[in-house]
């Protein structure tokens, strides 16, 4: 709707920013939402499978399908955790 009244009056570059920006918030709402059904299933810090989860504290990784309760090597709790991302 931005995008569209920012074109209609003129305001290209304007419209491609808005443009842009809902599809970045598109993004977020998937993440978002796929979050929640995480949560909703109890599946944050439990996988079906064998998972790499490293805590954001001391970076203590630990392998198994659940998060530890807290981390053996800093004792932050499981929140700390998140499944480690590999992507460099």
């Amino acid at each position: 709707e931005f995008a569209r009244i920012a074109e209609e009056e003129g305001f290209k570059q304007i419209a491609v920013k808005f443009k842009a920006i809902a599809k970045v918030e598109a993004e977020h709402e998937k993440r978002y939402r796929k979050l929640l059904t995480n949560i909703q299933n109890g599946e944050v810090f439990k996988k079906k499978k064998k998972t790499r989860w490293v805590c954001r504290k001391c970076g203590f990784v630990h392998e198994s399908e659940n998060a530890p309760q807290k981390c053996p090597a800093c004792d932050h709790p499981q929140a700390y955790f998140e499944e480690m991302a590999e992507n460099y």
